[in-house]
């Protein structure tokens, strides 16, 4: 249970901007790449671009 707890806060701290992946996943006990996946697991955006950035960085590339 407890290692659920930390999932659940790592990943609420990393969804209100608060820590970065790599400090959620290591916070959660998880590698990085599996603490991504858990992301969309429970619904969270993985990246925090809005559509105009996503689409000025595809005019860029």
């Amino acid at each position: 249970m407890s290692a659920e707890i930390r999932l659940i806060a790592a990943i609420k701290y990393y969804e209100m901007g608060r820590i970065s992946t790599g400090i959620a996943a290591v916070f959660a006990g998880l590698p990085k790449v599996l603490f991504l996946t858990k992301l969309g697991d429970y619904g969270v955006n993985t990246f925090r671009l809005t559509e105009a950035e996503l689409i000025d960085d595809l005019a860029n590339a």
